[in-house]
């Protein structure tokens, strides 16, 4: 088989927000979700209206954003693996821990384009935009990090969950034990 026609073929037939950019021969069964260890998500804001970003990044009307306390809060992440409080459906999971390796945040030099990206080996339902919910309401000033934290502590869903839109996330890197790739569709 033409591995490059293949390619070709199954890009055109996918829809445009999934592209396919290797093939590779698997020995055994391996299993694309059970088997991975570690996961990264990259959530992308930009800060004015723009038609060309609105399927790729979610846009907030932001001024004077607290970043060093956004990091603050995100750096707090990685001191704790129960994420009950960060999860639309806790019930549904055997349990709630997360270990969560990596914490980044990104800002462009005209302060437009804003990349939050969190590493951890699972992630839970909406656990990625309820925590990017809640960093975003730390740097306009209408949450502390004492509050954040107290969310990481208590384990309590709370009763409003402030998620982030959803156009802004985007799962850019996946580990397996047996294959690490270079992320290819990075921008």
């Amino acid at each position: 088989v033409d591995t490059e026609e293949l390619l070709f073929r199954l890009n055109k037939a996918l829809p445009n927000d999934i592209a396919v950019f290797d093939i590779l021969k698997m020995e055994g069964l391996p299993h694309a979700r059970f088997d991975a260890i570690s996961r990264t998500y990259a959530y992308h804001i930009h800060t004015y209206k723009n038609p060309f970003l609105s399927n790729t990044s979610s846009f907030y009307r932001l001024k004077n954003l607290n970043l060093k306390q956004m990091e603050k809060a995100l750096q707090l992440l990685l001191n704790y693996q129960d994420y009950r409080a960060f999860c639309t459906t806790p019930a549904k999971y055997e349990h709630t821990i997360c270990r969560v390796s990596l914490v980044k945040l990104e800002v462009d030099e005209s302060g437009n384009h804003i990349k939050l990206q969190i590493t951890a080996n699972r992630f839970l339902s909406k656990m990625i935009r309820i925590i990017i919910g809640k960093i975003l309401k730390i740097g306009n000033g209408e949450m502390s990090i004492d509050e954040f934290e107290h969310h990481l502590i208590s384990k309590e869903t709370p009763l409003i969950l402030d998620l982030a839109y959803p156009q802004g996330l985007h799962l850019s890197k996946i580990i397996y034990p047996f294959l690490d790739l270079e992320n290819k569709g990075k921008f």
